[in-house]
């Protein structure tokens, strides 16, 4: 069993549920795509604590922790990616008898994770997730977190060529459902890593629609 992490002082949680779930994205994940999932949990707590938000802790790690489910290779379906771990994410709490309250809120929180301006407006463990996430991804709101955490956080989770790993992985999304990636950033990561992407501009689907004008 891995020892609880403990970053400033707090723990992660630590349930049979919640061990099960880290067990899951140990086996799916690579080391880059593992780090940052966990990476999205301290980050989400840390600012969630910061902004003195009243929360459910092991909701917001079971979902921060399961939020890129979709895009491995045993999650992986025809939805957007947000979505196939969505489903993957309630599905595995609902097998292992949680509540279907917090299903449909893990649910929520990955399918909305990468949806500015309507996940950060929801119930705090949704927003939470969000924010978790682009504090790894794109450093939003890290200035929020004292230094020394965020020092923390990457010395126990380092990045290990996360931004590359990160990039292929959304490529192969586009390559297997270049269809999920219309109106979204799946369409810059298609247009700049996958060789002859062809992903319809939402202008030709304007313009192309069954309509005079």
């Amino acid at each position: 069993m891995n020892p609880i992490v403990t970053i400033g002082g707090v723990a992660a949680p630590d349930s049979t549920l919640s061990r099960k779930a880290a067990s899951l994205v140990k086996r799916v994940h690579a080391d880059a795509m593992l780090h940052h999932v966990h990476r999205t949990w301290w980050f989400a707590d840390l600012l969630g604590r910061k902004r003195g938000l009243t929360y459910d802790r092991e909701t917001v790690y079971l979902a921060s922790l399961l939020h890129d489910l979709g895009l491995t290779e045993d999650f992986m379906a025809d939805q957007r990616f947000e979505v196939d771990g969505a489903d993957a994410a309630s599905r595995f709490l609902l097998s292992h008898g949680d509540s279907e309250a917090r299903a449909r809120i893990v649910w929520d929180a990955i399918a909305l994770h990468s949806t500015a301006g309507i996940a950060d407006r929801r119930e705090p463990e949704v927003a939470l997730v969000y924010l978790g996430a682009h504090a790894d991804v794109m450093g939003l709101h890290l200035d929020e977190i004292a230094p020394s955490l965020v020092d923390d956080v990457l010395q126990q989770y380092p990045r290990v060529g996360f931004k590359a790993a990160f990039q292929a992985a959304l490529a192969e999304v586009v390559r297997k459902k270049p269809h999920t990636a219309i109106g979204t950033g799946l369409a810059d990561i298609g247009r700049r890593h996958v060789h002859d992407c062809q992903i319809p501009d939402v202008c030709d689907l304007l313009d192309h629609a069954p309509f005079d004008s």
